[in-house]
Protein backbone atom coordinates (compact mmCIF):
# COMPACT_ATOMS: atom_id res chain seq x y z
CA UNK A 1 0.00 0.00 0.00
CA UNK A 2 2.35 2.06 0.89
CA UNK A 3 4.56 1.77 -2.45
CA UNK A 4 1.24 2.79 -4.47
CA UNK A 5 1.10 5.84 -2.31
CA UNK A 6 4.66 6.78 -2.71
CA UNK A 7 4.08 6.18 -6.85
CA UNK A 8 1.13 8.23 -7.13
CA UNK A 9 2.68 10.81 -5.19
CA UNK A 10 6.20 10.45 -7.71
CA UNK A 11 3.90 10.60 -10.46
CA UNK A 12 1.49 13.73 -9.25
CA UNK A 13 4.92 15.55 -8.55
CA UNK A 14 6.16 14.58 -12.24
CA UNK A 15 3.12 16.39 -13.61
CA UNK A 16 3.50 19.21 -11.69
CA UNK A 17 6.89 19.87 -11.90
CA UNK A 18 6.72 19.57 -16.04
CA UNK A 19 3.63 21.89 -15.82
CA UNK A 20 4.80 25.05 -14.40
CA UNK A 21 8.46 23.64 -14.25
CA UNK A 22 11.35 26.18 -13.30
CA UNK A 23 11.20 28.79 -15.95
CA UNK A 24 8.23 31.32 -15.66
CA UNK A 25 7.35 33.37 -12.86
CA UNK A 26 4.16 32.25 -11.22
CA UNK A 27 3.07 36.05 -11.31
CA UNK A 28 4.69 39.75 -11.25
CA UNK A 29 3.02 43.10 -11.44
CA UNK A 30 5.15 45.51 -13.13
CA UNK A 31 4.78 49.76 -13.69
CA UNK A 32 5.46 50.93 -17.08
CA UNK A 33 7.01 54.69 -17.30
CA UNK A 34 6.75 54.78 -21.36
CA UNK A 35 2.81 53.96 -21.72
CA UNK A 36 1.99 55.23 -18.12
CA UNK A 37 0.02 52.18 -16.02
CA UNK A 38 0.20 48.49 -15.11
CA UNK A 39 1.04 45.57 -16.35
CA UNK A 40 0.28 42.27 -15.10
CA UNK A 41 2.39 38.73 -16.22
CA UNK A 42 1.16 35.29 -15.03
CA UNK A 43 2.64 32.02 -15.58
CA UNK A 44 0.60 29.12 -17.58
CA UNK A 45 3.22 26.64 -18.19
CA UNK A 46 6.64 25.94 -18.71
CA UNK A 47 7.87 28.26 -21.11
CA UNK A 48 3.96 30.60 -21.57
CA UNK A 49 2.53 33.21 -19.86
CA UNK A 50 -0.37 35.79 -19.63
CA UNK A 51 0.11 39.27 -19.82
CA UNK A 52 -2.14 41.84 -19.26
CA UNK A 53 -1.75 45.63 -19.20
CA UNK A 54 -3.94 48.66 -18.69
CA UNK A 55 -1.91 51.60 -19.62
CA UNK A 56 -2.04 55.20 -22.02
CA UNK A 57 -0.20 54.00 -25.00
CA UNK A 58 1.18 55.68 -27.83
CA UNK A 59 -0.49 53.94 -30.95
CA UNK A 60 -1.05 55.10 -34.33
CA UNK A 61 -4.09 56.98 -35.64
CA UNK A 62 -6.05 53.92 -37.49
CA UNK A 63 -9.12 56.36 -38.53
CA UNK A 64 -6.77 58.52 -40.43
CA UNK A 65 -6.08 58.56 -44.12
CA UNK A 66 -2.13 57.89 -43.72
CA UNK A 67 -2.48 55.99 -40.20
CA UNK A 68 1.22 54.86 -40.53
CA UNK A 69 2.28 59.10 -39.87
CA UNK A 70 -0.40 59.72 -37.09
CA UNK A 71 0.23 58.74 -33.69
CA UNK A 72 -1.78 59.58 -30.52
CA UNK A 73 -1.91 58.26 -26.98
CA UNK A 74 -5.03 56.16 -26.25
CA UNK A 75 -5.84 54.56 -22.67
CA UNK A 76 -6.21 51.11 -23.91
CA UNK A 77 -6.36 47.20 -22.36
CA UNK A 78 -4.03 44.97 -24.27
CA UNK A 79 -3.42 40.88 -23.63
CA UNK A 80 -1.01 38.95 -25.14
CA UNK A 81 -0.16 34.93 -24.15
CA UNK A 82 3.46 34.85 -24.63
CA UNK A 83 5.73 31.69 -25.32
CA UNK A 84 9.58 32.29 -24.44
CA UNK A 85 11.42 29.93 -26.84
CA UNK A 86 14.60 30.58 -25.41
CA UNK A 87 14.50 30.10 -21.47
CA UNK A 88 16.39 26.70 -21.73
CA UNK A 89 19.27 28.21 -23.86
CA UNK A 90 19.56 31.34 -21.78
CA UNK A 91 19.62 28.69 -18.57
CA UNK A 92 22.03 26.21 -20.02
CA UNK A 93 24.44 29.18 -21.11
CA UNK A 94 24.33 30.68 -17.87
CA UNK A 95 21.79 34.04 -18.35
CA UNK A 96 19.35 35.16 -16.52
CA UNK A 97 15.76 34.09 -16.92
CA UNK A 98 14.68 36.37 -13.97
CA UNK A 99 11.36 37.74 -14.75
CA UNK A 100 10.72 36.37 -17.58
CA UNK A 101 14.33 37.49 -19.56
CA UNK A 102 13.72 36.18 -22.94
CA UNK A 103 12.25 36.16 -26.18
CA UNK A 104 9.02 35.96 -27.26
CA UNK A 105 5.77 35.19 -29.64
CA UNK A 106 2.84 35.77 -28.54
CA UNK A 107 -0.88 36.67 -30.30
CA UNK A 108 -2.22 40.04 -28.87
CA UNK A 109 -4.93 41.84 -28.31
CA UNK A 110 -5.61 45.38 -27.84
CA UNK A 111 -8.95 47.31 -27.07
CA UNK A 112 -8.42 51.21 -27.16
CA UNK A 113 -11.27 53.49 -25.56
CA UNK A 114 -10.45 57.22 -26.70
CA UNK A 115 -12.80 60.08 -26.26
CA UNK A 116 -14.92 61.26 -29.40
CA UNK A 117 -12.04 63.03 -31.48
CA UNK A 118 -11.75 65.25 -34.78
CA UNK A 119 -9.25 63.06 -37.47
CA UNK A 120 -8.89 65.27 -40.81
CA UNK A 121 -11.73 67.06 -40.67
CA UNK A 122 -14.10 64.14 -39.20
CA UNK A 123 -15.62 63.04 -35.82
CA UNK A 124 -14.24 59.70 -34.72
CA UNK A 125 -16.25 58.19 -31.95
CA UNK A 126 -16.09 54.70 -30.26
CA UNK A 127 -13.85 51.98 -29.77
CA UNK A 128 -11.44 50.56 -32.12
CA UNK A 129 -8.95 47.69 -31.67
CA UNK A 130 -6.77 45.36 -33.28
CA UNK A 131 -5.17 41.55 -33.28
CA UNK A 132 -2.37 40.52 -34.13
CA UNK A 133 0.67 38.32 -33.86
CA UNK A 134 4.59 39.82 -32.24
CA UNK A 135 7.82 38.67 -31.96
CA UNK A 136 9.38 40.60 -28.85
CA UNK A 137 12.13 40.47 -25.79
CA UNK A 138 11.76 41.06 -22.49
CA UNK A 139 14.73 41.86 -20.20
CA UNK A 140 14.68 42.05 -15.85
CA UNK A 141 17.40 42.90 -13.56
CA UNK A 142 17.74 42.20 -9.93
CA UNK A 143 17.24 45.64 -9.15
CA UNK A 144 13.87 45.07 -10.49
CA UNK A 145 14.05 47.35 -13.63
CA UNK A 146 12.08 45.44 -16.57
CA UNK A 147 12.15 46.58 -20.44
CA UNK A 148 10.14 44.84 -23.23
CA UNK A 149 10.02 45.46 -26.64
CA UNK A 150 7.77 43.73 -29.42
CA UNK A 151 6.92 44.49 -33.05
CA UNK A 152 4.47 42.57 -35.72
CA UNK A 153 1.31 42.63 -37.38
CA UNK A 154 -2.22 43.49 -36.49
CA UNK A 155 -5.68 43.75 -38.35
CA UNK A 156 -7.19 47.38 -36.94
CA UNK A 157 -11.26 47.25 -36.51
CA UNK A 158 -13.11 49.92 -35.54
CA UNK A 159 -15.31 52.88 -36.84
CA UNK A 160 -13.18 53.26 -39.54
CA UNK A 161 -11.99 51.01 -42.70
CA UNK A 162 -10.36 48.30 -41.01
CA UNK A 163 -6.87 46.43 -42.16
CA UNK A 164 -3.44 45.14 -41.49
CA UNK A 165 -0.99 47.58 -39.85
CA UNK A 166 2.25 47.75 -37.87
CA UNK A 167 1.88 46.98 -34.28
CA UNK A 168 5.10 47.64 -31.69
CA UNK A 169 4.87 47.79 -28.12
CA UNK A 170 7.79 49.72 -25.63
CA UNK A 171 7.31 48.56 -21.98
CA UNK A 172 10.43 50.13 -19.54
CA UNK A 173 9.34 50.02 -16.00
CA UNK A 174 9.85 48.30 -12.84
CA UNK A 175 8.81 45.02 -11.31
CA UNK A 176 7.01 45.90 -8.11
CA UNK A 177 5.88 42.62 -6.89
CA UNK A 178 6.39 39.00 -7.73
CA UNK A 179 6.21 35.42 -6.96
CA UNK A 180 9.05 33.08 -7.83
CA UNK A 181 8.37 29.39 -8.88
CA UNK A 182 12.25 29.14 -9.26
CA UNK A 183 14.81 31.52 -8.44
CA UNK A 184 16.86 31.11 -11.83
CA UNK A 185 20.40 32.67 -11.72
Amino acid sequence: MHRIFLLVFALCSTVVSSQFGRNCEVRQIKINLVNPGLEYEMGLGVNSTLDFRVAWQFALEPASERPIENYDFFPAITVQNRYYHNFNGRDRRGRSIYGNSGNYLAPTIAVFSPEERIVENTIVDGIHGYGGVVYGIQRSFNSGLSFSIDAGAGYYIGPFKGGVYPVANLSIGWIISEKRWCVGR
